[in-house]
């Protein structure tokens, strides 16, 4: 769907065709609901907080339902042996990096093992950052993913495969002179539609739906969110 049709499918859905069931809402407000309801889904598909069924790449639908939005090998900036995160980076995947020892640089990549920021990892013979065994850790901190070496060899190129942002999707086109001023307060014109997969936008549609009518707690908000449930299932 272009973002005209996922404005009808979202009204229609809201029980706004030719309805007087809920108060009518502005282009705007449709908007920020169907961003919060994209940005919602790559989370739920990605990295859910609590393991479930659910997660990036725990079945090929879920793998498919944000390939769109998946940059791989993304040349990544080096600054003091951390890889610096793009602007548009949401979510992390996998990096390799590039190992450099003095008069033995490596040429093919090593692949950086997350690890979490309290373990002993670098103080352990068996499982610190290592030339020899082709090791790495990383760590993520404010300045990106620190990579850890145990001062024998350094780093040159690192790649960066990770789920994405996108630019606000909206439909500024359909609003007074096509034009309306985002809460930031840059002034968005035109349009822009949804980047997620095609057969993923009427599910985007359904969360922006609820969380519409849970906000101005609409009687059919359950029916609503059973919906969606159900659409998780199938």
């Amino acid at each position: 769907m272009n973002i005209r049709e996922m404005h009808y499918d979202f009204k229609k859905k809201f029980n706004k065709i030719d309805s007087q069931v809920n108060r009518n809402l502005l282009v705007p407000e449709i908007d920020w609901a169907l961003n919060e309801a994209d940005l919602l889904f790559r989370k739920i598909v990605a990295e859910p907080r609590f393991k479930s069924k659910l997660g990036f790449e725990t079945s090929q639908r879920n793998t498919d339902s944000i390939r769109t939005v998946v940059v791989p090998d993304f040349g990544a900036t080096l600054s003091n042996n951390n890889i610096v995160l793009p602007a548009n980076y949401l979510f992390f995947l996998k990096a390799d990096v590039k190992l450099n020892k003095e008069g033995c640089p490596l040429t093919e990549p090593v692949r950086v093992h997350i690890q979490q920021t309290d373990d002993e990892h670098e103080e352990n013979s068996f499982y610190n950052s290592s030339y020899s065994w082709r090791e790495v850790n990383g760590t993520f901190n404010t300045n990106g993913i620190k990579l850890h070496t145990d001062g024998s060899f350094t780093f040159s190129a690192a790649k960066l495969t990770y789920i994405r942002k996108s630019p606000y999707m909206h439909n500024a086109q359909d609003f007074g002179a096509g034009t309306y001023n985002h809460p930031s307060g840059s002034a968005l014109t035109g349009f822009v539609n949804c980047e997620l997969p095609e057969d993923t936008h009427g599910e985007v549609v359904d969360i922006a739906v609820m969380i519409a009518a849970g906000e101005i707690q609409t009687s059919d908000f359950q029916i609503k969110l059973n919906k969606l449930n159900f659409n998780q299932l199938t």
